[in-house]
């Protein structure tokens, strides 16, 4: 097993022991996918998983999304006890005994789970489980029940229903009539999202994998809508979401209502009756039913008139859906066929997802009666669900009791970690739900008398504040615009310092909701914080921006513990009385202790240091490379920091910085052994050194590599020893010395950068002592501000260039802009510096998305304050407007103001409590194109320093080549506007674009804190690490076990999973298990479908890897029909002109051609080769590739001369770049040959046909159909998924001369990472890339290379 134990010391014996059971188990598979270790799935999904694969391989697949109340404690994790499971016989009333596989760290409740999800249970909720007459505890685990063991027979025993059952039990059934129906998705309710797979797949890939085997090569429909084919210029939005079979669902009742006769009066209580529905069944008949403490009956009374006796049929039933199934046959016909359906989709179509996704388009849909909806809209549910008992939950206590969870070892690590993320993401939900109640004016103020903007509100033990400058606390830095961007800003320190994760130190529970134009910020309340002060309570830190100033010797302790992984530095500042104060975190970082006796810090909106291109400072000069940029220039607020990316990133360059100078003094030493009095290199140390830092760099750069290294390895030996003792040579000593000055280290024995986060803080002040340090430490933002306009941005834009990173929307690019630590503002210099690159064209892609990128920011920023003037009644008027300002070609459109509110006569006497800001209700009304496009180019200027040419949408589509329907994407992603599914005429010019039945709803967009599974996340990277060094076997093991870890801490859904998942996928395709790929890659689709988007780029690529394992098993339409899919949704997304465009062409060509449809082919291989020719230069090595693509299609045309034209334009490629004697160069030229001897032939018999007439005695031409293994080995290629064929001899080579290079390298890197850049596992690669053409190779151990 390879298992760092220096990372995970707790993992080791349980590891050993899975081991163990592996070997047992006899399968050549990784244990993870054995049953046994498999417990019974609890929550959602069960018996249909494992009807369906067979083995089950996600333990716990739904462990945590219903918040049951034992979440907390529910089952040890599989993982660390790998028990065998058993299997109990169920007996259950009315069906027949069947038995059910359990394990033994299941609790009972997890049983009573599965049989409420199972197609004959469903229908009960409130039963108890019976071994041998005793009922079982529900939160007792299954181990500790006495004499419960394989075989044994639990029954299944009916149990009096109470109000609180009988709740539980209406709503269960009302979930099970909806379970097909998509409108709480469309709503965002819930965590449910849309997924779209299974409508591309006809189902379940696992079956139908069996199904079609024999019928594949029956022909099959390949023409693609014309929308999809290359050159369309047709974007439509009505596929976005197809219409799916189930979602007609079949009507099982009219009506299910709660009756108006609840609750019950006293006399009926007491005989029983718990509550009241009234029902309309399908054939119209309306009847009363009661819910009594022994089940369901039908009573007499009508709409107007209560009488409770029971009516006839005289049937008593224990759950309602028997009952109705008595008294209605359409009931009792469709419910079965409804539940059937619901057990045949994939459970992952059915989870909760862990946070809300929300979908930006919707279908026109019927509003339905639903009782359980309308009571959850006015009963106080204020987000505690039913089953929790006491009240409200106590956010703040639940949220630092989950920290305090002890973490030596790795189970406990995972309960902590899952109750963690359990917390969190409850939490998110109810103060997303508390946030758009505050806006939608439905809480009441905790200070009602203050002006609106000033109110503070408290909703379900969550406290909200609104995003403005409050008592003009934010005056100096800008007001109202501060206040908006510090909650983000604090959001950011607050997931800081939780992933530092230091005991003892505790931060709140935040939230940022942008909804309807507002930013409220949710936090959980510190105990006691409300009773007193906040002028006594804050005992550490400042309440006015560093006038006064306290500090505490307890947390300095604590902060003190986070300054070295945060990069800060304990610096001393004055108060108001001119004493010195120490800190170690910014001035407004405020430390309370609670009532609780806890350690609080909050407000850490600074826990970065400030980023000088964004804050002239008067009298400070920048550094060269900023002036030259511009910089620096006034931003609207003085909160600009730098990302904890950009620090890390600096930080890690100067290292490598103080590392080269290290060895070259060294170096230097060597060389003057004999004069050694010219050791002083530096000069004494002053300016002269700090310039030379600069000078340095390069040069060092340029000195002979070889021998650097070896000066690198000795700097460190030598750094290592003066940190350990003091008794080494003196001129070691001063060397590094001499390093540390210069790279501006703060300690002068060892590397260690920090920043004081407060230097160019208005109003704070810094004692005398410490001048120096604060001019050095001045010096180092400089640099850092430098740092990112001369390598940071060049940086992206190099990898850009190099097709390294691939964005492909506005989201994608922020993502990749942001993990390089460049903040959204320098979006403007980013498109600088793609205008002036050499390789402009090969940059298209990124500047479009740029300039949309910058648009919509733009209009979202106006889009935000237009929002604000905005009342309820309007909203749809005003969206629509502000769209039709923004997209659409008709001149001027007219916004329709509400007609009603203008007739009111009341309408003077204003109501105090309307929204905060609404002056005027209908200045909105008066935005027109023009003006919003004006406003749009001048917010791009002030903002983000770009000047936009263009004063219209259509002029904007024009000269950036832009896409509007993208645009509509963008815009309403980042507001939260969705919008009617249809297809919306943009370039009308006679009417507008949208009405305001188009604008079907407004949702929040929430910022908040990902808690992180890190155990697991360890594992998948050593898993990763094996994969790249050629231990396929070892990677896959470790890659399962990751995605063991991941599903207990996050439950069955999450971004991280979906990551294991594509991986697992990919390496049993590499090992040819391909029914393996498909499962693991379906998973990962539906995943990505619901926790990314249904058209985010990571789904349009799940798509992509999806449909090359079903071509792989041999199920071509499916996926031809997945490539179409990925390509609609990068029309979409993007457009057509996009280097990830070649690939998914080049796919959909091959496979096409296969299925030999040679023209439709072409269509989309020539599109990929000009593609590829714009974006990788017409020399480079996939333009050949493409190339020999399209000669082969043209072979199989038999219009050799084409194919000839093409094969030589490859083979000229190949000549050039990899030399005569390449074995690519040599196999094009045999191509060639072939090819013109096919081409002599064919020319031959024309000939004799001319010669002869049809009398002519013709050989039978032999024009080939591609083999599919041949398509499959190019679709391996251009994916990037090459098979090695290797002996056995050569494996166990490679792997030695792989592991020898690995201790090589460990040897080097010696713990640290400063090279890691040097030393990755490239060797293994190279020596990969040598050892012969690439071939598929299913029985061969193989070894891959990942793209």
């Amino acid at each position: 097993m390879v298992i760092k134990t220096d990372e995970l010391p707790a993992a080791a014996p349980a590891d050993s022991a899975r081991e163990h059971g592996s070997q047992a188990g006899g399968k050549g598979r990784p244990s993870a996918a054995e049953p046994p270790s498999v417990m019974l799935l609890n929550g959602d999904c069960s018996e249909s998983l494992k009807k369906e694969e067979g083995t089950a391989e996600l333990p716990k697949e739904n462990g945590l999304d219903e918040g049951e109340p034992g979440d907390e404690t529910t089952g040890q994790e599989v993982i660390v006890i790998q028990d065998t499971g058993f299997s109990v016989k169920i007996l259950a009333p009315g069906i027949e005994p069947f038995s059910l596989q359990v394990s033994p760290q299941e609790m009972v409740q997890e049983i009573h789970q599965v049989l409420m999800d199972r197609e004959d249970t469903c229908h009960r909720t409130c039963f108890s489980l019976h071994l041998d007459g005793n009922m079982l505890d529900h939160f007792s685990e299954l181990r500790s029940v006495e004499g419960l063991q394989e075989g044994s027979v639990l029954r299944v025993v009916e149990e009096p229903y109470t109000v609180r059952e009988a709740r539980i039990h209406v709503r269960h059934v009302r979930d099970l009539l909806k379970s097909l129906d998509p409108s709480d998705a469309f709503n965002g309710v819930d965590c449910n999202s849309l997924s779209f797979l299974s409508v591309f797949t006809d189902g379940d890939l696992g079956d139908s994998g069996k199904r079609k085997k024999g019928l594949e090569m029956d022909p099959i429909d390949c023409t693609p809508p014309e929308y999809i084919l290359p050159g369309s210029r047709e974007r439509p939005l009505c596929p976005l979401q197809p219409q799916n079979r189930d979602w007609k669902p079949l009507q099982c009742l009219k009506v299910l209502t709660m009756s108006g006769w609840n609750p019950p009066p006293g006399n009926r209580k007491m005989h029983g009756d718990l509550m009241y529905l009234f029902v309309i069944t399908a054939e119209d008949r309306q009847v009363s039913i009661t819910a009594s403490t022994r089940g369901f009956y039908l009573n007499q009374s009508t709409a107007y008139h209560f009488n409770p006796k029971p009516a006839s049929p005289r049937f008593l039933s224990h759950s309602l859906v028997e009952l109705l199934n008595q008294i209605s046959p359409t009931f009792k016909k469709n419910f079965a066929v409804l539940q059937k359906k619901r057990v045949q989709r994939h459970p992952f179509e059915r989870i909760a997802t862990p946070f809300q996704v929300y979908s930006w388009t919707a279908p026109q849909a019927e509003h339905a009666m639903d009782c359980v909806r309308a009571e959850d809209a006015y009963t106080s549910r204020l987000g505690y669900e039913e089953h929790i008992p006491g009240q409200t939950r106590d956010w703040n206590e639940e949220l630092q009791t989950t920290r305090e969870l002890p973490r030596k070892n790795l189970p406990e690590r995972l309960l902590r970690e899952r109750a963690i993320f359990k917390v969190h993401s409850d939490f998110t939900a109810a103060a997303t739900r508390g946030a758009m109640a505050v806006i939608d004016g439905n809480v009441m103020a905790i200070n009602p008398s203050e002006e609106t903007k000033m109110q503070m509100f408290i909703w379900n033990n969550i406290f909200f504040s609104l995003g403005f400058d409050v008592r003009d606390h934010y005056k100096d830095f800008g007001g109202d615009v501060a206040a908006y961007v510090a909650p983000s800003n604090d959001l950011n320190g607050v997931r800081t310092y939780n992933a530092v994760d230091v005991e003892g130190l505790y931060t709140l529970g935040t939230v940022v909701v942008d909804y309807r134009g507002y930013r409220v910020t949710a936090q959980s309340i510190i105990p006691g914080i409300l009773e007193r002060d906040q002028e006594q309570s804050v005992i550490y830190g400042s309440i006015d921006f560093g006038k006064t100033v306290v500090s505490h010797p307890r947390y300095l302790e604590l902060l003190e513990r986070t300054s070295r992984p945060l990069k800060i530095l304990r610096h001393r500042v004055l108060n108001d009385r001119d004493e010195e104060v120490e800190l170690c975190s910014s001035v407004e970082c405020k430390g309370i202790i609670g009532n609780d006796g806890r350690h609080y810090i909050l407000d850490l909106l600074r826990t970065f240091p400030p980023d000088l291109n964004f804050l002239p400072v008067p009298g400070e000069e920048l550094p060269e490379e900023c002036t030259r940029a511009g910089f620096p220039r006034a931003h609207r607020h003085k909160l600009c920091c730098l990302r904890q990316e950009l620090v890390d990133a600096f930080v890690e360059h100067r290292y490598l910085l103080f590392m080269k100078l290290a060895a070259l003094q060294l170096m230097q030493q060597k060389a003057n052994k004999e004069t050694p009095s010219s050791l002083e290199n530096g000069g004494p140390p002053s300016s002269a050194e700090a310039d030379s830092e600069d000078s340095v760099g390069p040069e060092a750069g340029s000195e002979e590599e070889g021998s650097s290294v070896s000066g690198l390895a000795k700097v460190k030996e030598l750094a290592e020893t003066i940190a350990s003792d003091d008794g080494t040579d003196p001129r070691s000593r001063e060397v590094i010395r001499n390093a540390c000055k210069a790279v501006g280290s703060i300690s002068s024995t060892a590397f260690d950068i920090r920043f004081n986060p407060d230097i160019f803080s208005p109003g704070v002040r810094f004692p005398e002592s410490c001048q120096d340090e604060v001019q050095d430490q001045k010096q180092l933002l400089k640099d850092a501000a430098a740092f990112l306009l001369s390598c940071q941005i060049p940086g992206l834009v190099k990898d850009c260039t190099e097709h390294a990173v691939l964005p492909m929307d506005g989201a994608t690019l922020a993502e990749v802009m942001r993990q390089r630590g460049i903040n959204m503002r320098y979006l403007g210099k980013v498109l600088d510096l793609v205008l002036r690159s050499p390789a402009r064209d090969q940059l298209d892609h990124i500047y479009k998305i740029g300039i949309g990128e910058l648009i919509t920011r733009s209009a979202k920023h106006i889009f935000k304050t237009y929002l604000q003037g905005v009342e309820l009644s309007g909203l749809s008027a005003a969206i629509s407007h502000f769209l039709n300002c923004f997209l659409s070609s008709y001149p001027n459109p007219v916004a329709h103001l509400p007609a009603d509110e203008l007739l009111s006569k009341k309408r003077n006497k204003r109501r105090k409590n309307r929204p905060p800001g609404a002056a005027d209700n209908t200045a909105w009304a008066v935005m027109t194109p023009q003006e919003l496009w004006k406003n749009i180019c001048q917010e791009a200027k002030n903002y983000f320093d770009f000047t936009l040419e263009c004063d219209s949408v259509d002029q904007a589509v024009e000269t950036y080549g832009l896409q509007k329907i993208t645009l509509l994407r963008e815009i309403s992603l980042k507001t939260g506007i969705q919008i009617l599914l249809k297809e919306y005429s943009f370039d009308s010019r006679h009417k507008p674009a949208f009405t305001e039945e188009d604008v079907l709803n407004i949702f929040p967009v929430v910022k908040h804190v990902n808690p992180k599974a890190s155990d697991a996340f360890h594992f998948f990277q050593s898993g990763q690490a094996k994969v790249q060094q050629g231990f396929l076997k070892e990677g896959c093991e470790l890659i399962n076990e990751a995605l063991n870890l991941f599903n207990n801490v996050y439950g069955a859904m999450h971004v991280e999973i979906c990551a294991c998942l594509r991986l697992l996928a990919r390496l049993h395709y590499i090992m040819g298990d391909y029914a393996e790929a498909l499962s693991n890659q379906q998973k990962a689709v539906l995943m990505s479908e619901r926790v990314m988007g249904i058209e985010h780029p990571n789904t349009i690529q799940e798509y992509m890897h999806l449909a090359l394992y079903c071509f792989a098993s041999s199920q071509l339409s499916t996926a031809l029909s997945l490539l179409y899919r990925a390509r609609y949704l990068m029309l979409l997304v993007f457009g057509e002109d996009h280097p990830e465009m070649a690939l998914l062409d080049n796919n959909i060509g091959l496979v096409l051609h296969g299925v030999m449809e040679y023209d439709l082919s072409l269509r989309f291989l020539e599109n990929a080769l000009a593609v590829t020719t714009k974006y990788h230069g017409p020399k480079a090595l996939k333009v050949a590739l493409s190339h020999h693509l399209v000669a082969r299609v043209y072979e199989s045309k038999a219009e050799f001369r084409s194919a000839l034209q093409h094969e030589k334009e490859g083979y000229t490629i190949y000549k050039t770049q990899l030399g005569e004697d390449h074995e690519k160069t040599r196999e094009s030229s045999e191509y060639l040959k072939c090819l013109t001897q096919q081409a002599v032939a064919l020319q031959r018999t024309m000939n004799e046909i001319y010669r002869n007439g049809s009398s002519a005695n013709i050989p039978p031409l032999k024009f080939t159909a591609p083999s599919m293994a041949s398509v499959l080995e190019q679709l391996n290629v251009i994916n990037g998924i090459l098979f090695i064929p290797l002996s056995q001899k050569d494996l166990e080579n490679l792997k030695a001369e792989v592991a020898r290079r690995h201790q090589l390298q460990e040897a080097s890197r010696n713990r640290d990472k400063a090279d890691d850049v040097a030393t990755d596992p490239e060797p293994a690669r190279a020596q990969q890339e040598d050892m012969g053409s690439p071939q598929t190779a299913k029985e061969d151990p193989s070894l891959s290379v990942q793209g």
